[in-house]
C-alpha cells in the first residue's frame, strides 16, 4: 500500500508539473515567496483591528503567529529530518531530470512535509473562524491552495506533501481558534456568538454598500496577483 501511495504521489507530481509556460514560471516564481503578500499582510492587521479593536487584533496576531510558528517547527524541524524524503528537484532524487525548475532553484534537501502548506493553512483556517465571512474564506484559501500548487509547479514538493502539510495547519489553525475563544471568554473580552454568526463582522466599514473589514483583504489580495500579472507585461 506505501509503495501505491508513493508511486501514485510521484505519477501525479510529475503530470501536474509537466504544464508550464514562460509566464507561469514567472508568476509562480512570485506568488511562493513571503515578501510579495506583505500589504495583504497588513490588511489582515487593519481588518482585524476594524472589526475588533487593538486589544483583540493584537491577541489574534499573537495566536496566529503561534499557529504558524507551531506548525513550520513540527513540520522542518521534527518531521522532516525523521523521515528525510527528498524534494523531487534534489539532484539525488531518481526523478530529478524530470522535474522543471525555474531558475535553477530546488530547494533544501527534504520536502515532507510542507512548510509552505501548513503555515498558510494554519494562517487561512485561523482567520476564517474568526472572520466568518463566505466570500472572504473562499479568498484566504485560494491563496493557500495557490501557495501550495506553485510549490509542485517550482518542482520543490509532491502533492502528499502538501497535502499532509495543509492537514497539520488547518489542525493548529483550528487550535489556536479553540484556545482564543477559551481565553476571550475567561478574560470577558471578547465572545464568539454562535447563535448570530455574523456578530464578529457587525463593524462595518462606512459605505452605502455591505463592506466587511475582511473585504479589504480580498482587494488586496486581488490587487498582488493583478499586480505580478502587470509586472509580467511591463518588466
Amino acid at each position: 500500500m506505501g509503495d501505491y501511495l508513493i508511486s501514485l504521489d510521484t505519477d501525479t507530481f510529475l503530470w501536474l508539473n509537466s504544464y508550464h509556460a514562460h509566464f507561469w514560471d514567472f508568476f509562480m516564481k512570485v506568488v511562493t515567496g513571503k515578501l510579495i503578500w506583505g500589504a495583504m499582510y497588513i490588511s489582515i492587521l487593519f481588518a482585524l483591528y476594524k472589526a475588533f479593536g487593538l486589544k483583540i487584533m493584537i491577541i489574534i496576531f499573537i495566536g496566529s503567529c503561534l499557529a504558524v510558528l507551531f506548525a513550520d517547527q513540527l513540520t522542518a524541524s521534527i518531521i522532516r529530518p525523521s523521515l528525510g524524503r527528498l524534494r523531487p528537484s534534489h539532484p539525488e532524487n531518481p526523478i530529478s531530470e524530470l522535474v522543471h525548475i525555474v531558475d535553477g532553484k530546488r530547494g533544501g534537501a527534504y520536502g515532507f512535509p510542507s512548510s509552505h502548506a501548513a503555515n498558510t493553512f494554519a494562517v487561512a483556517t485561523l482567520l476564517s473562524l474568526v472572520f466568518r465571512q463566505i466570500r472572504f474564506t473562499i479568498a484566504i484559501f485560494f491563496w493557500a491552495i495557490l501557495n501550495c500548487y506553485s510549490r509542485i509547479y517550482l518542482g520543490m514538493h509532491y502533492p502528499g506533501d502538501l497535502l499532509v502539510g495543509s492537514v497539520i495547519g488547518t489542525a493548529f489553525g483550528l487550535f489556536i481558534y479553540i484556545c482564543l475563544s477559551l481565553f476571550f471568554k475567561r478574560k470577558g473580552l471578547f465572545i464568539w456568538d454562535h447563535e448570530k454568526p455574523d456578530y464578529p463582522l457587525t463593524r462595518l466599514i462606512k459605505s452605502p454598500f455591505l463592506i466587511y473589514p475582511s473585504d479589504i483583504i480580498i482587494f488586496i489580495e486581488i490587487l498582488t496577483l493583478s499586480g505580478v500579472c502587470l509586472a509580467y507585461l511591463f518588466f
